[in-house]
């Protein structure tokens, strides 16, 4: 390649929302000629692959590793390894690191999010911080020599890996929260999880049946994982890496070498507080790091895993010539087209702020799920606006949804899952079957704003009818749960 290039469509990231948008835009090509790129920091991207259906709008899916070349290969989109250094919107086109001018008539900002280290350890290389494929590895290394652990954070990737960890013989969960996984689930499936936690500790958990397909992790070479942060805020090298997907600790072995033990060691949940002080001693004593929490407890460790959530990943060097529009939490403002504030510039996945009026049912998190989702409306709109055509907001953005795996069972989130928004005026029905499943319907005057569904309910398409079309229930009442009645069939 020379170093001025040329494309219609120039996409930078190579996490799920920018091959998702690549690989949308290579099927809905407009023009013989027009050209896709994807800028890229590594030789491999994160892709969406085995999509199940589960009903109108959720979908359950794997993500794999790919190759430039694979993904070039089978969708026709061009790979260039470099970094995007400056956007210059006025004349369309960008510079990267690597010195090359790239000319573009429509640009997807897909950047994704770097880890939101704890403020006490910035700079710490015993405070690792969980993102992307590249930090897990350096977690792989510092594991086998441990035998006690902080885990700092409360969401997906804290609670899997404080489950799947093994070999290890003490680990110390901090929270700041009353209850463990309170980004996804309310207390009594807190509950729920804690009993499978309990389990593991004691060895008794059995290993769960997975209906989802499991991903292989693929290396190249040597080379670091696929890149999609600007920043991604890691200990463990100078790459950037893309998110995590789904059930991502099923391809690593996060257990020490020559440990078969199936339990996670002893758990120890520090509920309700954060940390205070992190103290490197250096090569004194058995433990390298002393954690001090607000609560005046006090842990030595051998190194801290920060899983504290994560920030927007748009400091690009340069900068861009024009200023974007940020949302209140630093993400680039986009409408519900996907465009930013800056002409022909658009952005998708944990970079954006969803900054348009958003439907009842519906709220931002930075999922895989919604990443997907935004890379494929923001390919639809370059590609309609390159044709001269009007379209709609996809209808994927109606309601909230989400598919995930916590403790060993899959985990569907719909709409206000939570009661989020609802100023707790409405009213819970629950159904649990301790180590089976655990159900929650969030109603409002008898129609159903929300569902929580763990395990293998069957649930999740009449779940996301009922919420879409707002049925009142009312006439049902607690009947609505009652086990002997298939409600599935019943509102078919």
């Amino acid at each position: 390649m020379s170093d001025d290039l040329c494309c219609t469509y120039l996409i930078v990231g190579g996490g799920i929302a920018g091959v998702t948008c690549a690989e949308t835009l290579a099927v809905l090509r407009t023009g013989l000629t027009d050209r896709i790129l994807l800028l890229n920091e590594s030789s491999l991207v994160k892709a969406v692959t085995n999509v199940v259906p589960l009903g109108k709008i959720l979908n359950r899916f794997d993500v794999e590793e790919k190759t430039a070349q694979e993904l070039t290969t089978h969708s026709h989109v061009d790979v260039l390894l470099d970094q995007l250094e400056t956007i210059v919107s006025e004349h369309h086109y960008v510079r990267t690191v690597g010195g090359r001018c790239i000319k573009y008539r429509f640009l997807c900002l897909c950047t994704g999010a770097r880890p939101n280290i704890i403020d006490k350890a910035q700079g710490n290389p015993n405070v690792i911080g969980i993102r992307d494929t590249e930090s897990v590895q350096e977690f792989q290394k510092r594991i086998q020599t441990a035998t006690r652990l902080v885990v700092v954070g409360n969401g997906g990737i804290a609670s899997e890996l404080v489950y799947e960890i093994g070999g290890m013989e003490e680990i110390h969960w901090v929270i700041k929260d009353a209850y463990i996984s309170s980004t996804f689930v309310d207390s009594g499936a807190a509950t729920f999880f804690r009993d499978r936690l309990s389990k593991k500790e004691k060895g008794e958990a059995e290993t769960p049946i997975y209906k989802r397909m499991r991903y292989v992790e693929e290396q190249n070479d040597g080379e670091p994982s696929g890149m999609e942060g600007v920043d991604s805020g890691t200990n463990s090298g100078n790459k950037r890496g893309a998110a995590l997907g789904p059930d991502w600790h099923r391809a690593f072995d996060i257990r020490k070498h020559g440990e078969n033990l199936p339990n996670s060691g002893k758990v120890t949940v520090h509920h309700s507080v954060g940390i205070e002080a992190i103290v490197d001693r250096g090569e004194e004593g058995k433990f390298p790091l002393h954690v001090r929490l607000t609560d005046g407890t006090n842990i030595e460790c051998n190194f801290v895993v920060s899983a504290t959530g994560v920030v927007p990943a748009i400091s690009w060097e340069g900068g861009c010539d024009q200023p974007f529009k940020l949302g209140p939490d630093g993400g680039l403002y986009v409408d519900w087209s996907m465009r930013t504030s800056v002409k022909d510039v658009y952005a998708a996945g944990d970079v954006c702020y969803a900054g348009w009026e958003h439907a009842p049912h519906w709220f931002q998190m930075r999922l895989w799920t919604q990443a997907r989702q935004m890379g494929a409306m923001a390919a639809r709109s370059m590609a309609a606006k390159r044709a001269g055509e009007e379209i709609y907001q996809d209808f994927c953005f109606e309601m909230f949804n989400h598919v995930t795996t916590l403790f060993g069972y899959q985990v569907v989130l719909l709409g206000r899952y939570n009661g989020q928004c609802l100023n707790d005026k409405y009213e819970v029905l629950l159904r649990m079957t301790p180590g089976l499943e655990y159900i929650k319907f969030v109603l409002v005057n008898g129609r159903l704003q929300g569902a929580l569904l763990v395990g293998e309910t069957g649930l999740e398409e009449t779940c996301e009818n009922l919420i879409l079309n707002q049925l009142d229930l009312a006439p049902y009442g607690e009947e609505l749960l009652n086990p002997d009645i298939d409600i599935e069939d019943y509102f078919d």
